[in-house]
């Protein structure tokens, strides 16, 4: 063991330490269950007034997977997002879980738009989902 490095401290975080981590947005992983069986996919995000938003494409993996083809019945997924430093063995992880809502009205996708979430991936990304947190842990390890 290095005699540098301090034994890790394993400290929980509370709701307002975890939004304020993913608050400046980024890339997260979106976790669900599909037919195929569990998926994660890493998705760009951002958050507006608590909740997080990302973008995707119609006919993904997303588009399908995430409908329940029930109006109004939202299918609940993980959306997890972290930042590590291998140097240090520092980091900390924030995972919300909640409904995913499709985004489809006018003054939805205005917020969208000024927010400003754009998908690394290019292409034609015009299915909006946000997930509206019903449960925020997280994490942070210390030396």
């Amino acid at each position: 063991m290095n005699d540098r490095i301090a034994p890790p401290v394993l400290e929980e975080l509370d709701t307002a330490e975890c939004l304020k981590l993913i608050s400046p947005g980024g890339i997260g992983r979106v976790g669900f269950n599909a037919p195929s069986g569990p998926v994660v996919l890493p998705v760009n995000y951002a958050v507006h007034h608590g909740t997080v938003l990302f973008r995707t494409a119609f006919g993904g993996p997303m588009d399908e997977d995430l409908s329940t083809g029930v109006r109004g019945v939202e299918l609940k997924i993980a959306f997890e997002v972290d930042h590590i430093e291998p140097e240090s063995r520092e980091g900390w992880s924030v995972l919300i879980q909640g409904p995913a809502h499709r985004i489809t009205t006018e003054e939805e996708f205005a917020a969208l738009e000024a927010d400003g979430v754009e998908s690394w991936a290019g292409g034609e990304r015009r299915l909006y989902i946000s997930v509206t947190p019903l449960q925020i842990t997280g994490r942070r390890i210390r030396h």
